[in-house]
């Protein structure tokens, strides 16, 4: 039996008195999209921070290929690191530094690539994404949020990494653009053969980018399938939040007057 690139088993996170993820569950095979959704405050960022080594829980284990990273720090984590890239939900640019360098910085910083090799791959980056070479001249201040969102894109995939996170990729953008970045990643994942998660509450990108869906709700994974199966998923819940519907199960947190 093939066994899944990524796993979280019964992982269990809080802060303080607050329960953000509540026994976890979650299987990504390789070279599969993993899109999964849910609300606000449901612990999607906390479950990708704790993959990524940034939080630590508090029981559970999370696997990649296999090998047991729950907790992992130092050495081991920088080098787990070195094959994940991740699209940052608010761009996550530097300011001081030109595009090219942004792409670039994980090359020169991390792997200490000489600079002229490392702007040379950043071009590159950049073209799959659309930005011709002058944009890599250009700081962050002189872009759109679109692009923006492609040249966060060009940097995560610029080690040709095996796991790239998408955190909500198409948040603040135009349905337009936001299906150009949905395409874009489409087309980038595709080319590297890269395993994916992705979280968002946006199901027009859910549906384009995704392979499997699963559903996020009080800190568990209450429903995964294919994508194909989503408007079947026979799930009150993802029924309600898919066709966005303010009555049923999902109870929102409203401050009454």
């Amino acid at each position: 039996m093939t066994r899944p690139h990524i796993e979280l088993k019964n992982v269990q996170k809080s802060f303080g008195p607050k329960h953000v993820l509540n026994g976890l569950d979650l299987s990504v095979m390789r070279g599969r999209s993993m899109v999964v959704i849910g609300g606000s405050g449901t612990g999607k960022s906390v479950m990708l921070k704790c993959i990524l080594g940034l939080l630590r829980p508090e029981s559970g284990s999370i696997y990649i290929d296999g090998d047991d990273v729950t907790g992992m720090k130092g050495r081991r984590r920088d080098e787990v690191l070195q094959h994940f890239g991740m699209l940052f939900q608010g761009g996550a640019l530097f300011d001081s530094l030109p595009v090219w360098a942004n792409v670039a910085f994980g090359l020169m910083q991390g792997k200490s690539m000489k600079r002229d090799a490392a702007r040379e791959i950043a071009i590159d980056k950049l073209a799959q994404v659309g930005l011709g070479p002058d944009v890599g001249e250009l700081y962050p201040a002189e872009l759109s949020g679109g692009m923006q969102k492609r040249v966060g894109l060009a940097r995560a995939i610029a080690d040709n990494p095996d796991i790239i996170f998408f955190d909500e990729p198409t948040t603040g953008l135009d349905p337009i653009m936001a299906d150009v970045i949905n395409n874009l990643i489409v087309d980038c994942v595709k080319r590297l053969g890269a395993t994916t998660i992705s979280i968002t509450h946006d199901m027009a990108s859910a549906r384009k980018i995704a392979d499997d869906i699963a559903m996020i709700y009080k800190g568990k994974i209450i429903w995964q399938g294919s994508a194909d199966e989503i408007d079947d998923s026979g799930n009150d819940y993802v029924e309600q939040f898919i066709n966005g519907r303010a009555d049923g199960p999902i109870e929102m947190e409203i401050l009454k007057p």
